[in-house]
């Protein structure tokens, strides 16, 4: 694969593995791009980074991902950066679209009957203003609980592949349990990450909870932009998407099945740690 090939694909975002989910589901979707998965684990996890340090992170790393690939559109697949960043770096990189992934909390909050749901993130995306300002202008009637499980990030970063499907199950009841005992009809899954185990956690839910999320949307919105630009060309003669790994990372088995599993090829261009 030629530099040329390269320009213009769509590059999918997240400081682990937790997007993958979304650029999975945009590739069934659409096939036909050139799709790039950016696992920035040089700075894994966004999750307990400042708002500040995750602006000039994204900010640096978006400048490096310009210079090489010259996207036709950037998805930000992290609900954490998406709450954090995603302003700023609109405002940094005007030229570019970019598709941010934010908690699913509105239409939880209008399909709950008890007015009541749960969001279910990192201490970043709960933090965030965002929830507070859906929460008043969507539907100010409805209480939200939320629950902080940066645990489950690593979960998922570190044992996903490893466990058997009576742990993952376990793991989703947890948090199935939390949002019930708050007393919560709907439960938002409002990190990527998450979507690892949204089989899991839609076995665990019933029959009192709601689980929801952001990918159909996301991936709908994706392919409106991608549709309408005139930058976005299908690449030629490329049959695997690309995975490119930030820092030192050593855990390669698991980047390996990842990678097997999502149809991706492991590529980064020679002078990208010098850039």
């Amino acid at each position: 694969m030629t530099d040329k090939n390269l320009q213009n694909c769509i590059v999918f975002l997240d400081s682990g593995a937790g997007g993958l989910t979304y650029l999975g589901a945009y590739a069934e979707l659409n096939p036909r791009p050139l799709l790039l998965y950016v696992a920035d684990k040089k700075n894994f996890p966004y999750g307990k980074k400042t708002k500040n340090e995750l602006v000039s992170i994204l900010i640096e790393l978006t400048g490096r991902i310009k210079k090489h690939f010259s996207p036709a559109l950037i998805t930000l697949a992290c609900n954490t950066a998406s709450v954090s960043a995603l302003a700023e770096l609109r405002q940094n990189f005007p030229d570019t679209d970019f598709v941010g992934t934010v908690p699913a909390v509105k239409p939880a909050m209008l399909a709950s009957k008890k007015k009541h749901i749960a969001v279910l993130g990192t201490e970043r995306t709960l933090q965030d203003d965002y929830i507070q300002h859906i929460a008043e202008t969507a539907a100010g009637d409805c209480a939200i609980t939320r629950l902080a499980a940066g645990e489950l990030v690593d979960f998922v970063e570190r044992r996903f592949e490893y466990s058997d499907k009576a742990e993952k199950i376990a793991v989703a009841k947890k948090y199935i349990k939390a949002a019930r005992e708050s007393g919560a009809d709907a439960l938002v899954l409002g990190c990527t990450h998450f979507l690892f185990l949204l089989d899991e956690f839609k076995e665990a839910a019933p029959p009192d909870i709601a689980v929801f999320d952001s990918m159909s949307g996301v991936c709908g919105r994706i392919e409106n932009i991608f549709a309408k630009n005139d930058k976005a060309k299908t690449p030629a003669g490329h049959s695997k998407n690309l995975l490119l790994v930030t820092g030192a990372e050593n855990a390669e088995e698991q980047w390996s099945q990842r990678a097997a599993r999502f149809n991706l090829e492991r590529f980064k261009p020679r002078d990208w740690d010098s850039a």
